[in-house]
């Protein structure tokens, strides 16, 4: 049997060394090499946005209306609400979850502006809302994420549309340009499987539209959707569904 050489001892050696370091170190470059998450979808959002209108005068001192109570004048928007509402421009819905590579924390955010509904008011209560949000054009920084996602994860070519509905009366305060915290239970289908789940939501008076942002929890195995399996790449078992809709009348 022939000895190895000290030169090719050394290449094999060197080759290893490259292997080792591309299997600890690749994960950890891939992960800081990731665009930061954007922050959850807010209603403060609003206060920048080039498609939120100017905010109404106050209205008169003294002045009321019907539904959700006094008009303020320290608290301009509020007013009466009651009537059907139309998800409009600027409205956005999607996805955050958190992937773990070697240690290394990644967060994955997927958002689309393809965001649809209505939701109808009645005597100062939120009496029915609909959200439905086109799955196929949700999207992150990876198109390879997004194929798994859209694809095996998904199946948008059989449920292309992800659904929010509302099962109970929601009391709505007075609104003005201060966030007002409210809690909806609803049901939430993805792939073909409702369940029911509760939204934590903030809600504001944006100029003449209300607009309203929060986030569902979701464990994945209860809809029936495997978990992405990326190889070195290791996906929580739960996220968030984020959403920011604007109501216009």
């Amino acid at each position: 049997m022939r000895t190895p050489r000290p030169r090719t001892l050394l290449v094999v050696a060197a080759v290893a060394v490259v292997v080792v370091l591309a299997v600890v170190l690749g994960p950890i470059l891939y992960a800081r090499s990731q665009d930061a998450a954007p922050a959850p979808l807010s209603v403060d959002d609003l206060a920048t946005s080039p498609s939120a209108p100017e905010s109404v005068d106050p209205p008169t001192p003294g002045s009321e209306t019907a539904g959700t109570g006094t008009s303020d004048p320290q608290n301009p928007g509020t007013g009466d609400l009651d009537g059907r509402w139309t998800v409009s421009d600027g409205s956005q819905a999607g996805y955050r979850v958190d992937e773990v590579l070697n240690g290394e924390d990644v967060t994955v955010v997927g958002r689309t502006d393809d965001v649809t509904g209505t939701a109808e008011v009645a005597d100062g209560a939120l009496t029915s809302a609909v959200v439905e949000v086109d799955v196929a054009t949700v999207a992150t920084d990876s198109d390879r994420r997004d194929s798994y996602f859209t694809g095996t994860a998904m199946r948008v070519s059989e449920h292309p549309t992800a659904t929010f509905r509302l099962t109970e009366p929601v009391s709505v305060p007075a609104l003005g340009e201060e966030p007002v915290e409210v809690q909806a239970r609803g049901e939430l289908e993805l792939v073909g499987v409702s369940r029911e789940v509760v939204a934590d939501i903030q809600v504001v008076r944006d100029g003449e539209a209300v607009a309203a942002s929060g986030s569902v929890d979701v464990t994945f195995a209860n809809w029936g959707i495997d978990a992405p399996d990326l190889g070195f790449v290791q996906v929580e078992e739960s996220g968030q569904v984020e959403f920011l809709v604007r109501l216009t009348r």
